[in-house]
């Protein structure tokens, strides 16, 4: 199923004209990431009657490897294969070690969070562009219209999603759920800042699988 056909911004075209805006005059000439191909990846690659799991992001990584290109490439938290980790991502990996895999140490995950996105994974960040080294820089250009209706419209039309809501701006997304009908997982971010303030320990990844499978819906292999 479409995304286009469900959510209102986007059947409007709102995305792809700010897609354009965001790539042209308000990048006064500046790099902006992701490419653009990869800025609608999270929607290009789980569709909107497949989405399990809701992960909400702040904004896209802002840094490029000489070697590799970009760390973004549309998945929120997500990096392309070969680069390193950043410090959030291995928290997140740290704790599903720990709560799915009994602290295997030989266990290794790729960066890249396709994986995840094609199980049902909806890898959302708020904002889907930033400029280059400018973390937030496209934070109020109209991004999060666009991605709280997606939120709100996954809310209202689908049921029995897990949405994970980590740290407090993605909290703040929590009014746009219906917690009745779905599960609402709440922790501190995975930053190294707040992670051993509720996230690590939390069992989030096991509670998701919990939640989805006493449905009878696939767990996601994390």
């Amino acid at each position: 199923m479409l995304w286009e056909e469900q959510v209102p911004q986007l059947q409007q075209g709102c995305h792809r004209q700010l897609l354009e805006k965001a790539h042209g005059e308000l990048s006064a000439g500046r790099k902006v990431y992701p490419r653009r191909e990869n800025t609608f990846n999270s929607m290009r690659l789980t569709a909107f009657d497949a989405v399990k799991v809701v992960i909400i992001g702040q904004d896209p990584y802002f840094n490029e490897h000489q070697r590799l290109g970009p760390e973004a490439h549309g998945l929120c938290f997500s990096v392309q294969e070969g680069i390193p980790a950043p410090p959030s991502l291995q928290n997140i990996f740290k704790e599903i070690r720990r709560s799915i895999y009994q602290d295997d140490k030989e266990k290794v995950f790729s960066t890249d969070l396709t994986r995840w996105a094609q199980q049902g994974v909806l890898l959302l960040n708020a904002s889907l562009t930033v400029i280059a080294k400018s973390p937030n820089s496209h934070a109020n250009i109209g991004w999060h219209k666009i991605t709280d209706n997606i939120i709100e419209t996954l809310s209202n039309k689908r049921e029995f999603l897990v949405f994970m809501l980590w740290g407090a701006f993605a909290q703040k997304k929590a009014a746009l759920i219906d917690h009745d009908n779905h599960l609402v997982l709440k922790t501190s971010h995975p930053s190294p800042l707040s992670a051993h303030r509720g996230f690590l320990g939390s069992d989030v990844f096991k509670k998701c699988n919990y939640y989805l499978e006493t449905r009878g819906i696939e767990p996601i292999q994390w």
